[in-house]
């Protein structure tokens, strides 16, 4: 079974989404929708598949991951933002393919939450490359070389992911990331990079899995609220002091050979 965890602040797009899961979906799920300190004000989608969790306090993103995999009951586990659309059959395109030490995203396309569909003209992130941004903070920039170099290699290693959605076995989540890390990161921001660092620590890999995709929300379309926003958050820059010598001495040689 594939337990999916939705973190969930104030955003009505939450049923769209479950309604993109539950009618994309191939294989046994369960949903875990993690209502992060907030009722919300219109109706929640009632299937079997489909669990609220409700926080009486709000935790922030990475607490409500953490509390939605607490109550998981599946052999593998999957980070959805409340915001996205998923291709039929996403749920077995990656199970089906995902390894023991693997984290895996899929083809990532930009989705019109109004018309709710796929913003086609819009090229979608594939490959991923992991770079320091303004000495403050990792992030993935996109990699049109090696889109076009190994576009015949349908499930292949990439360097980072938006984070938005990803799936992996339950016993790597268990046995390597442990949960994530709220000292020191706060309650947003960073955690595929943590949770990436730490896969290649453990000697996994992060992986993208070119036959399906998933579209999440364009920026261009306002937030509900500000949940999810840097501004000037104070935690941004613990993720690159913590993993910026172990990103220069080892991943960088790894990834790009002098």
């Amino acid at each position: 079974m594939l337990s999916i965890i939705i973190p969930s602040y104030k955003d009505s797009l939450l049923v769209k989404t479950i309604d993109s899961l539950l009618e994309s979906a191939e294989g046994e799920i369960e949903i875990i929708a993690v209502l992060d300190g907030y009722w919300p004000d219109f109706e929640l989608r009632q299937d079997p598949r489909v669990r609220y969790v409700h926080l009486g306090k709000n935790r922030g993103m990475r607490g409500a991951i953490n509390a939605g995999v607490l109550v998981s009951k599946g052999e593998f586990i999957m980070r959805t933002d409340e915001h996205c659309m998923f291709a039929k059959g996403f749920d077995k395109a990656m199970t089906d393919a995902c390894q023991s030490n693997w984290i895996m995203t899929a083809v990532r396309y930009f989705l019109d939450p109004v018309k709710w569909e796929v913003m086609k003209d819009i090229k979608p992130f594939i490959y991923e490359k992991l770079k320091i941004r303004d000495n403050i903070k990792f992030e993935g920039q996109r990699w049109p070389s090696r889109d076009k170099e190994r576009k015949d290699i349908m499930i292949d290693e990439t360097m980072a992911m938006q984070g938005s959605v990803w799936v992996m076995p339950r016993k790597w989540w268990d046995d390597v990331i442990g949960e994530l890390q709220i000292e020191g990161y706060g309650p947003h921001y960073q955690d595929s990079h943590e949770m990436v660092f730490k896969t290649w620590k453990a000697g996994g890999k992060l992986m993208v899995n070119k036959n399906t995709w998933f579209a999440h929300k364009h920026y261009s379309f306002p937030r509900s609220h500000k949940y999810g926003s840097q501004g000037q958050d104070p935690h941004i820059k613990y993720c690159l002091e913590t993993w910026k010598d172990y990103y220069l001495n080892e991943v960088c040689p790894k990834w790009f050979p002098s």
